[in-house]
């Protein structure tokens, strides 16, 4: 089996080790790969590098500088188009509409439903 390379994107450091720990068995079996930016510039450099790996972005919305909004337009940009899926503890239809509108793959709130996070990469799997 592949391993899945997903970017995660977050201004929030603490997001890093809770995904490491709720993903620990897929990372640990080589199912799973989590690679991590803090910005939406950052996100861009990593996927600069790493473009023909990543399998998903998985973005917040509310970061400073560039949203995850602006981000996931940059991303669907650059051929071939990578699944974005956008996260925030925005739960509300006017958010998931303007994200759908937007090319988001994805939407999730926060805090992340981990289970709801496996099916979409279980969608995602080659």
């Amino acid at each position: 089996m592949a391993t899945m390379k997903v970017l995660v994107v977050d201004d929030e450091h603490d997001v890093e080790p809770l995904f490491r720990q709720r993903f620990r068995r897929e990372i640990k079996s080589g199912e799973l790969d989590l690679v991590f930016a803090f910005s939406g510039e950052e996100a861009l450099e990593s996927l600069r590098h790493e473009w023909s790996d990543v399998v998903l972005v998985l973005s917040d919305i509310n970061m400073p500088g560039m949203s995850g909004l602006d981000l996931l337009a940059r991303i669907k940009a650059i051929p071939p188009p990578r699944p974005v899926c956008l996260m925030t503890a925005y739960d509300d239809d006017a958010h998931r509409r303007d994200a759908a509108a937007r090319g988001a793959d994805g939407y999730l709130t926060k805090p992340v439903d981990f289970d709801a996070l496996r099916a979409h990469l279980a969608a995602l799997a080659p």
